[in-house]
């Protein structure tokens, strides 16, 4: 949804408020939009125009309001620093019947005050407290008038002295094609190197399920004809597949969607996704060369080509033995690997899916899986060949980098890890997150805004998550969520120990996630917690939800027996929300334990993997919430201060693109 430019409001819209400050919430999305929009005028000098200046003005301001798509007119509000205040805590004028040709208007003005003088009375009278039988209360707004602390994001570090065209390839990107961290990753990576200046460019399957209302700007670039192949009967056979590609921007950046002809093939067709009937190998092995063809044939040069995950491993292959002498000659290539669980195994006929047969690569210098050395057939690794082919390879945090060389992180790859030519190459950068999204002072998500200064906010979040969920209204209690996939990486049986433990110690405990232990976790809701007034087993994801129990959770748990970085345990910090971890990859980088002695401690740690472990940690949080809540909340608002953001990130990352673009 586009962002109405300040622009907009001409001089004779707000003549007579001259030294005010006109200025537009940005929204990631129509459904945002919806809970969210709201022109804010906050005064700088003088005081605001009259009531009956207002009224006179009224009409071009809704014109010019209008152009906002999508949004319900009694969903939108002008925020004036005044005196009146109405019974929902803000003043409201009756705007003027719209003329024939305007489109609805809003029914009202509502004047609230600026941000720093926005009251707590304010704020709380304007919450739309969640009804005692109201299910989903979490898909609505969960207030009747927006408001916000202003945005304590850390800013833009400024732009690089050099400008560098960057394509990312990747099967995911948040906020629309999102399933973990890899869709978040993307998105904040892109954005923070387009804040410092460079030419940034997604490339994304055109999945079946993708909403397109929420891509901005969505046009026809082109059609052509991407090479394919099969093997069949032993034989390679080489065929095309005509291919479309869309341009357009997802939460503000540049994207090219590529979808194959559906009248021949059911390649990303779905509800969800990954959750296609389509043979999902067969899918990322053409996207791969379909990326890569359309560089050819569009006359794109980027400095860098950045592939992620094992889903676009195969992308420096072809680059190298196919695009590299055919045209596509400037850029080089860095690999992104997210997380070893997944190497990317890949029979040779399968890599005929491409259009370049699989024998081409089946060497042990190149990509051939060392495990099915003398096996009938011999198979082949993506990442393994991703690993090889690329220019520089990353993981998403130090620590991980390390378990991946030294340790057992990276399985049987970590002997091509070990290779001096590889480790040379290889580093670990640490995941920021995106503080404009993660924002508890301006998330329209979440019914009250808080920010280190001003905690009260948050009690409410408590207190409406609470209640909407059923549980007892205490703010006492402590509150734990856990936001995750029930996955084995995730630690499911400790999970499961820390529901327990947690109602034994008179806490509260939100589970939040699916994933291959649903049924256990459904069995746990519907027998041990049916009846329970502090602790909800939700065998779902919403992102909504994930926005109300990071801002009313006191802790949140990443019991993770492996992880890459994480990005769970940031947003907690983000939230106020001290985290709980088990000692491992980014979450080791990350959180330090407050009772280790140092003077950056921000969680509480656990280095075993048995339940036992666990309570070291949780007694410990538990006991400080109960009995020391004055250096409870002086950690909450220390960790809501840290820099997670992207800045310092993408800084590194720049750091290797330029020295890519160098070679």
């Amino acid at each position: 949804m586009p962002t109405l430019p300040v622009a907009k409001f001409e001089p004779r819209i707000l003549r007579q408020s001259a030294k005010c400050v006109a200025t537009v919430v940005h929204v990631r999305s129509v459904k945002h939009a919806r809970q969210a929009i709201v022109v804010k005028v906050t005064q700088v000098v003088e005081a605001a125009p009259s009531t009956e200046q207002l009224l006179a003005e009224n009409r071009a301001l809704r014109r010019a309001l209008s152009k906002v798509q999508g949004v319900p007119p009694e969903e939108v509000r002008f925020e004036l620093n005044g005196e009146e205040t109405s019974a929902n805590g803000a003043a409201t004028i009756e705007a003027e019947p719209a003329a024939a040709d305007e489109q609805p208007s809003s029914k009202a003005v509502t004047l609230a005050p600026a941000p720093e003088k926005v009251s707590l009375k304010a704020i709380e009278r304007g919450i739309r407290w969640p009804e005692p039988s109201e299910e989903a209360f979490w898909e609505r707004s969960p207030r009747s008038v927006p408001v916000s602390l202003g945005a304590s994001g850390s800013g833009s570090s400024g732009r690089d002295p050099r400008s560098l065209h960057v394509v990312h390839m990747t099967a995911e990107m948040a906020p629309i094609a999102k399933v973990g961290g890899l869709g978040d990753v993307v998105t904040g990576l892109a954005r923070a190197c387009l804040a410092r200046g460079h030419n940034v460019e997604v490339m994304l399957p055109f999945y079946e399920s993708l909403p397109e209302d929420q891509i901005e700007d969505l046009h026809h670039e082109r059609d052509f004809d991407c090479p394919k192949g099969r093997v069949w009967d032993g034989q390679m056979q080489h065929s095309s597949l005509r291919t479309s590609v869309f341009g357009g921007k997802i939460d503000g950046i540049p994207v090219l969607l590529l979808r194959p002809d559906w009248d021949t093939c059911n390649i990303f067709r779905g509800g969800r996704i990954y959750g296609g009937s389509y043979n999902e190998l067969e899918a990322y092995l053409y996207f791969s060369r379909a990326c890569l063809e359309f560089l050819r044939i569009s006359g794109r040069q980027p400095e860098v080509i950045h592939a992620h995950e094992w889903q676009l491993s195969a992308v420096p292959m072809l680059y190298w033995d196919v695009y590299h002498a055919g045209g596509l000659s400037r850029p080089r290539v860095m690999l992104t690997i997210h997380n070893m669980d997944n190497s990317g195994e890949c029979r040779q006929e399968e890599f005929a899916y491409t259009g370049i047969p699989g024998e081409a690569f089946a060497t042990v210098d190149k990509a051939l899986d060392e495990r099915t050395i003398g096996h009938n057939p011999e198979r082949l690794c993506l990442m393994k060949g991703g690993i090889i082919y690329s220019n520089a390879v990353t993981t998403v945090s130090p620590t991980y980098a390390r378990e991946a060389l030294e340790g057992g992180a990276a399985g049987w790859l970590r002997s091509t890890l070990a290779k001096p030519e590889v480790r040379g190459k290889f580093k670990g950068l640490l995941n920021g997150i995106d503080t404009a999204l993660w924002d508890p002072a301006t998330d329209p998500l979440i019914p009250a805004p808080y920010t280190p200064e001003r905690l009260e906010g948050k009690a409410l979040c408590k207190r409406y998550l609470q209640q909407g969920l059923g549980l007892d209204v205490n703010p006492d209690k402590p509150m734990i969520a856990c936001i995750t996939r029930l996955v084995p990486q995730k630690g499911i049986h400790l999970i499961r120990h820390a529901v327990y433990r947690t109602a034994q110690l008179g806490g509260q405990f939100l589970l939040l996630g699916s994933g291959h232990a649903d049924g256990n976790f459904r069995a746990m809701a519907a027998n041990d917690f049916k009846d329970s007034r502090d602790v909800r087993i939700m065998v779902m994801y919403s992102e909504q939800l994930a926005h109300l129990m990071y801002a009313a959770a006191d802790m949140v748990l990443v019991p993770s027996l492996f992880e890459p970085c994480g990005l769970t345990q940031l947003v907690a910090m983000r939230y106020g929300a001290i985290p709980i971890v088990r000692s491992t990859g980014g979450l080791a980088d990350t959180v330090t334990d407050v009772d280790a002695g140092s003077e950056d401690g921000n969680g509480y740690s656990f280095s075993g993997m048995d339940n036992a472990s666990l309570n070291t940690a949780l007694d410990r949080a538990m006991q400080t919430f109960k009995e020391n809540r004055d250096r409870w909340t002086e950690l909450s608002q220390r960790n809501m201060r840290i820099d997670w953001s992207w800045e310092k990130s993408a800084g590194s990352y720049v750091d290797i693109y330029n020295q890519l673009s160098s070679y």
